[in-house]
C-alpha cells in the first residue's frame, strides 16, 4: 500500500479520494509525546469514502495546522484492504509508542 505526498489537512477534500482508503493526519510541526518516544502522527483514519472522512476530521479540527496523506493505489482498494491497512498500522504504532495515535489536546 503508498500513501501520496502530505497536504494541508484543511484542503483534503479537494486532495483525497472519494474511494476506500486510509488517511493519516500529523503535526505540522515538532512532535506528539507518547509513552515510549515522540512522533508527529496524531491520526489514523480507514473509511469506504476517504475523502469525505478526511473532510470531516478536518472539520472537526478546523484551526489544527496538521497535514494529511490518504492511500494511492493504481486499481481501487477493497474496504477490507483498507481495514486491514488501518488496523496493522495502529497495531504497529501502538507497539513502539505505548499507545495508539492520539489528538494533543
Amino acid at each position: 500500500m503508498k500513501f501520496g505526498s502530505w497536504y494541508p489537512l484543511a484542503d483534503a477534500a479537494h486532495h483525497a479520494v472519494a474511494a476506500p482508503g486510509v488517511f493519516q493526519v500529523r503535526v505540522a510541526t515538532g512532535l506528539v509525546d507518547y509513552p515510549r518516544g515522540k512522533s508527529a502522527m496524531v491520526h489514523y483514519g480507514a473509511a469506504a469514502d476517504v475523502r469525505a472522512a478526511a473532510a470531516a476530521f478536518a472539520a472537526r479540527h478546523r484551526d489544527a495546522p496538521w497535514w494529511c496523506r490518504h492511500t494511492i493505489e493504481p486499481d481501487a482498494l477493497a474496504a477490507a484492504e483498507a481495514t486491514a491497512l488501518f488496523d496493522r498500522l495502529v497495531r504497529d504504532f501502538t507497539a513502539r509508542f505505548g499507545c495508539p495515535p492520539r489528538v494533543p489536546s
